[in-house]
């Protein structure tokens, strides 16, 4: 049983009289107990619904909706299970005190790698968990190996733990796939380790789709945890080099790479990107893997799209890893909207200098870096620094309360050139303005 917490107006759901608290039971005579059971069967064009509505009257609704069209329903979100892992660069971990308390959450739960893409280690899986996974064919599933070796990964993660590779063979010769992930750290999963890694993974194709490799984070807040080196020069470039002898081994056995680096390893050993087309469909791209690429791969279009605009300036805010990138787009983008397009990267002094990524940009950091610049018309942020589909920082500081102190609007789009040329667009309008909160 279900509830439902909001429905959407004019949506196949209002229509049908539904209301927040009432209660879902069955889809097609299958018993719905949480987010992922609705999901599984809610896509469908055709379905029979039971609903018990609050005055306990039983409906049961013939629906019939285009394809792919959402039904209309906000139901209740389960609480994630939680993760029992202490591994050595958990990011959680190294959190500094005094956040919102929802940062310091360490999920663990495979209906939220099914659903939402966020990935897991498997270590607390149950016997019914894995039949369920199996049974429902909830696929693709995102998995954190950082190493198949089973002590190493036992050390990266900290506790007692299963062997991964059985678990990985019996998911996926069940017909789940997988897409899995290694944080590269420097002197343990490295080298050696990671050649074996690659090595059992690629034997799982194809159910095993794809495999990502991201240097670990490091904040300043890392006290009385295990000592760990970050990713240096000369560690990037050994590392890419290694997943390139792989990826051309790789392409001309199975016709794909299978194997990618994130990009902040070109970045660090300072060497070129691939092109658009090396990311093949781009499986890892949620992880940091093929986004240069593809944001380069929208720069012309948008160009074409770009006509000049009524403003003088506005500025664009990234991290430090990305703001050469940013910086010729910048400059092109401004020639052809006749606007003075200003690139600011914000240090971070929340986390560290060590965290160079935009995404962890937190808003005192982001105030406190622009405050008595001259930024223009508004300033422009990419929404990969809010909580998802939110208004908050990583500090719990609003983008209005941003905008307050900045005294200018402040706007979060796509982080794209897409977004980009949006949020230009938007401020020549006005769409945007200063909230003063009370």
């Amino acid at each position: 049983m279900l509830k439902i917490e909001s429905v959407v107006p004019d949506s196949y759901a209002a229509e049908f009289g539904l209301l927040a608290g009432d209660r879902l039971l069955a889809i097609n005579g299958h018993e719905l107990n949480d987010l992922v059971d609705y999901h599984s069967c809610i896509d469908a064009n055709q379905f029979n619904l039971e609903v018990l509505r609050q005055n306990d009257e039983l409906w049961e609704l013939a629906v019939v909706k285009d394809d792919y069209t959402d039904f209309g329903l906000e139901v209740a979100h389960p609480q994630p299970h939680q993760c029992g892992n202490k591994c050595l660069f958990c990011f959680i971990h190294q959190l500094p005190k005094g956040m919102r308390r929802s940062l310091y959450i360490k999920d663990e739960d495979y209906r939220f790698s099914y659903l939402y893409g966020s990935y897991i280690t498997l270590t607390n899986l149950t016997e019914v968990d894995l039949q369920r996974i199996i049974a429902d064919q909830l696929s693709p599933l995102y998995i954190s190996v950082h190493a198949t070796d089973h002590p190493l990964r036992e050390t990266l993660l900290g506790t007692k733990i299963p062997e991964i590779l059985p678990l990985l063979k019996r998911l996926t010769t069940a017909g789940i796939e997988l897409h899995c992930q290694v944080v590269l750290c420097p002197g343990l999963n490295d080298g050696e380790a990671l050649s074996q890694t690659i090595e059992d993974l690629v034997a799982l194709q194809p159910q095993v789709v794809s495999l990502a490799v991201v240097p670990v984070g490091l904040t300043s807040h890392r006290s009385n945890l295990p000592e760990l080196q970050p990713v240096t020069k000369g560690d990037a470039t050994r590392c890419l080099q290694l997943i390139h002898r792989y990826q051309q081994q790789f392409l001309a056995q199975a016709g794909t790479r299978f194997v990618f680096p994130a990009d902040e390893f070109y970045l660090l050993a300072q060497e070129n990107l691939p092109t658009y087309g090396h990311y093949e469909d781009f499986p890892q791209i949620e992880n940091g893997v093929g986004m240069i690429a593809q944001f380069r791969q929208q720069i012309d279009e948008v160009l074409l799209e770009t006509e000049a605009l009524e403003l003088d300036k506005i500025t664009l805010v990234t991290g430090c890893l990305f703001q050469d990138e940013l910086k010729l787009f910048a400059e092109r983008i401004g020639q052809r909207a006749a606007v003075e397009v200003a690139v600011v990267a914000i240090k971070n002094d929340f986390f560290g200098e060590e965290v160079t990524v935009t995404g962890l940009i937190t808003g005192s950091d982001l105030i406190n870096q622009l405050q008595g610049l001259p930024l223009g018309s508004g300033v422009v942020i990419p929404e990969v620094m809010l909580k998802d589909g939110g208004t908050l920082f990583l500090d719990d500081i609003s983008i209005d309360a941003a905008s307050q102190a900045l005294g200018v609007p402040v706007i979060a789009v796509e982080n794209s050139p897409w977004g980009i040329l949006d949020g230009l667009e938007q401020l020549a309008e006005g769409e945007v303005e200063v909230v003063h909160l009370g």
